[in-house]
């Protein structure tokens, strides 16, 4: 039963990384080298992790360059951006490309709590698949009523753990995307 419940705690860990990952990716009006890690770019035919063909540096807080390694990947890499609809438009000056990440306006704002409460919520839905398949694991053990009962007892112990996680990371994500 501890096997159980060590691989349930791993995994609901690896949820909350895995929202904790996901809020990375919702722009809080400051520029973040993460914002372009899902950046793909057709170089030579294939595709290639923008990461792997040029630096990322945040030269002001408001702003994202992007040098590549070899200048004459600039126009796939500026598709590349395009493609990845990240909300940002480059701009391209020959040795560089600036991204310029736009200040919050209060609905953009809200859209953005929305869209963290939803990251929330699909958050607390896997954790709660975590804790049945849990639950299943235990009632196949050749254990007593008792042994079972209290195995239940200690999954639902950890999920109630990991959902106050998710509330306090949801409201510090919050916290952050209302500040201005």
């Amino acid at each position: 039963m501890e096997n159980i419940l060590q691989e349930t705690e791993l995994y609901m860990q690896e949820v909350i990384s895995s929202m904790e990952k996901r809020f990375t990716n919702v722009r809080a009006g400051r520029a973040n080298p993460s914002m372009v890690n899902g950046v793909l770019v057709s170089y030579y035919g294939s595709m290639v992790p923008l990461i792997q063909l040029a630096t990322v540096s945040i030269p002001e807080a408001r702003q994202i360059a992007i040098k590549p390694f070899d200048r004459s990947s600039l126009g796939a890499i500026e598709k590349g951006i395009y493609e990845a609809n990240i909300g940002l438009t480059p701009n391209n000056n020959g040795e560089y490309i600036i991204l310029n990440i736009p200040a919050l306006t209060e609905e953009t704002r809200r859209d953005l709590v929305k869209q963290v409460k939803q990251i929330a919520e699909e958050t607390k839905i896997q954790l709660r698949n975590v804790r049945q398949d849990a639950n299943n694991d235990i009632k196949k053990l050749d254990a007593t009523d008792d042994d079972i009962e209290y195995g239940q007892e200690q999954v639902q112990e950890l999920i109630n753990k990991f959902n106050k996680l998710v509330e306090t990371k949801t409201q510090e994500k919050e916290k952050e995307l209302l500040s201005v």
